[in-house]
């Protein structure tokens, strides 16, 4: 048995090392996305640590973040949505490239390891934005949860891919106000009771693709905190820019 998993370990190690594409320059490299790339197209940016939104400088809160409430500490995000980001978001997205999730992964990998995000690596238990039975039926596949496994595999971090359930179906939010998405989430997320034990006393970093207004991030988020949760992060890809909600 243990031959037979240290073979496996050396493949996966192998695989890791074997070179492929960057997904934006097509230049061969170990990583999906590479370093050049990253440099180019995911620079570290001053932002505010509650909402993740550009500021002239580091803040721990916005002038929008002061007069509201979150269940959630911080947000860390990889890039703000635009291009390149937003081609490669939709097709992981919306058009099954499963595959683009590594790349993707890497962006908030190195949000987490620059500057004022650093401290958010503390996080001990990693958990995806889930999809209701019917997004998940119809898309295959929870693109927040194929973030978040391969964010754990790299940091060495536990990841729980059903702690956090969507009980119901909701409708698109694009294009509604904060309100809106607020109101349409409300009561929308629940914790697995088996989970209950897993989340209690812990510092749990929540993962999706995309953060708009952080209405579902806040909804899951309290969610986690009523289940025990000590502390809930957001980690994001991309964050919309202030006015593109």
């Amino acid at each position: 048995m243990s031959s037979t998993l240290s073979a496996g370990a050396g493949l996966q190690a192998l695989a890791r090392a074997w070179p492929g594409v960057c997904v934006l320059c097509r230049s061969w490299h170990a990583q999906p996305l590479c370093g050049a790339c990253l440099e180019r197209f995911a620079p570290r940016r001053p932002r505010c640590a509650t909402c993740a939104r550009r500021t002239a400088l580091d803040v721990a809160s916005c002038g929008d973040c002061l007069g509201q409430t979150s269940a959630f500490e911080r947000c860390i995000t990889g890039v703000d949505y635009g291009a390149p980001w937003d081609r490669l978001i939709t097709a992981f997205k919306f058009h099954g490239q499963v595959e683009l999730a590594g790349a993707l992964a890497l962006a908030i990998e190195r949000a987490l390891t620059h500057g004022a995000a650093s401290d958010s690596t503390q996080a001990t238990l990693l958990v995806p934005v889930p999809l209701s039975r019917e997004r998940l039926r119809e898309r295959g596949y929870n693109q927040a949860w194929e973030l978040a496994r391969r964010l754990a595999r790299r940091l060495r971090i536990d990841a729980l891919a059903t702690a956090l359930q969507r009980g119901r179906d909701t409708a698109h939010q694009i294009g509604m106000t904060r309100l809106e998405r607020e109101h349409n989430l409300r009561d929308a997320f629940w914790v697995e009771p088996s989970a209950r034990a897993a989340l209690q006393g812990r510092h749990v970093a929540l993962v999706d693709d995309v953060l708009t207004s952080g209405a579902t991030a806040h909804a899951a988020a309290l969610a986690l905190r009523r289940a025990a949760a000590a502390r809930v992060d957001v980690w994001v890809v991309a964050r919309t820019p202030l006015g593109d909600e």
